[in-house]
């Protein structure tokens, strides 16, 4: 048996464990042989919301976030992944995170998407997220590299519910930004989107970046070159966390925080 070298937690930031083994499974399929993946979900109390395709949904799950990841820290792992495409509460999560790298998958996919190509589009399910998403991909720098957003007019749940009717959409909309917004690759702008991207790269030979799988694969990436070149989160200036004294004073965090649902997979 391989040596475990690494500690990554996948956050599934909702308050129920119904995606839990889905992302497990994704993550047995694609992870290194010796990285210890944690598939967690928030407690009940974070709410019943099945899915953030709301910034009210969004909002009401900021505490857990950060609580989550501040024991996500204190538990020792390298990094944690925030498993939603709208990077919920990524910076604020950084900046509790300790040594601990926090990745989204947005920015992940983006940056190795930008790798392997000058320009991509992104396929998201509703028209309703690309407002936000717009916002998070301009505050990242990258709005110049956006060919466009194509929406498939379905929600979160229905992604993996038929498969045929969530490929053909995809598939559909990725051929559109291919020819019509001469997208020069395509990520598919949601977690729940995991098993499509093999068969629309084929058709379409351009590149299609799967945001869980990019967000795995970056988290691995910056948890190796963490434990080996102590590349880890920076504490100057706008990367200064709350002073211990302060978290302390105001007693912000309970040491007995749960998560919902944990799922181990090495």
């Amino acid at each position: 048996m391989n040596k475990i070298t690494q500690k990554i937690m996948y956050l599934n930031p909702i308050g129920f464990d119904a995606y839990d083994s889905f992302f497990a499974s994704m993550v047995k399929e694609n992870k290194n042989e010796n990285t210890e993946v944690h598939i967690c979900s928030l407690p009940s109390s974070a709410g019943k919301m099945d899915n953030l395709e709301y910034r009210t949904y969004n909002a009401l799950i900021a505490p857990d976030i950060i609580r989550a990841t501040r024991k996500a820290s204190q538990e020792g792992f390298d990094a944690l992944i925030i498993g939603c495409f709208y990077d919920t509460f990524l910076l604020e999560a950084r900046e509790i995170s300790g040594d601990m790298i926090v990745i989204g998958p947005c920015h992940s996919s983006i940056e190795i998407a930008l790798k392997v190509a000058n320009k991509f589009s992104v396929i998201i399910g509703q028209k309703k997220w690309e407002h936000e998403m717009h916002h998070t991909v301009k505050s990242y720098g990258y709005e110049n590299q956006l060919a466009s957003f194509r929406d498939v007019d379905m929600n979160v749940r229905e992604f993996q519910q038929d498969h045929n009717i969530t490929a053909s959409k995809l598939m559909e909309a990725s051929e559109k930004a291919v020819y019509e917004d001469y997208a020069e690759s395509i990520i598919l702008g949601c977690t729940l989107e995991f098993g499509f991207y093999k068969k629309i790269q084929s058709k379409l030979n351009v590149p299609v970046i799967d945001p869980s799988i990019a967000a795995l694969k970056q988290a691995e990436q910056m948890a190796y070159l963490k434990n080996t070149y102590q590349w880890k989160p920076s504490r100057k200036w706008s990367s200064q966390a709350p002073p211990e004294d302060d978290i302390l004073r105001f007693e912000l965090f309970d040491n007995k925080y749960e998560f919902g649902n944990r799922i181990i997979v090495n």
